[in-house]
């Protein structure tokens, strides 16, 4: 039972991550939206993090590559955090988003965190 638990849990988060991924390719503008005024070149940015979810959750599947995706998938949720907190601060330029929803993502971000480690880093 606990050897398909985490099975399940490694090709969730998979898929999740392939999924995320391949929505930065299709949908850009969605996350240009949410990208920081600070940072330089946006759509590269967001093609960027697309491409390193992609990966990332490529390399989960595989269980060789399952530790390092696993590391840089981490890396990835905490780099893209402060778009988390931007948008947050700047909650008024996203009405269609309620405040809760903006406020829980941040703890979300620890959760899928915390997730990646467990799934990808611990059981390696």
């Amino acid at each position: 039972m606990n050897l398909w638990f985490e099975r399940l849990g490694v090709i969730s988060l998979s898929l999740l991550f392939i999924a995320a991924g391949v929505n930065h390719f299709l949908s850009p503008s969605v996350y240009l939206k949410i990208m920081p005024d600070y940072l330089p070149w946006p759509l590269a940015l967001v093609f960027v993090s697309g491409f390193f979810e992609v990966l990332g959750g490529v390399g989960l599947a595989v269980p060789r590559l399952r530790r390092a995706a696993g590391w840089g998938l981490i890396a990835l949720l905490v780099a893209v955090l402060p778009a988390n907190v931007d948008m947050l601060i700047h909650a008024d330029q996203f009405p269609a988003i309620p405040v809760w929803a903006l406020v829980a993502r941040l703890p979300l971000q620890g959760v899928l965190i915390a997730w990646v480690w467990w799934a990808a880093v611990k059981s390696q």
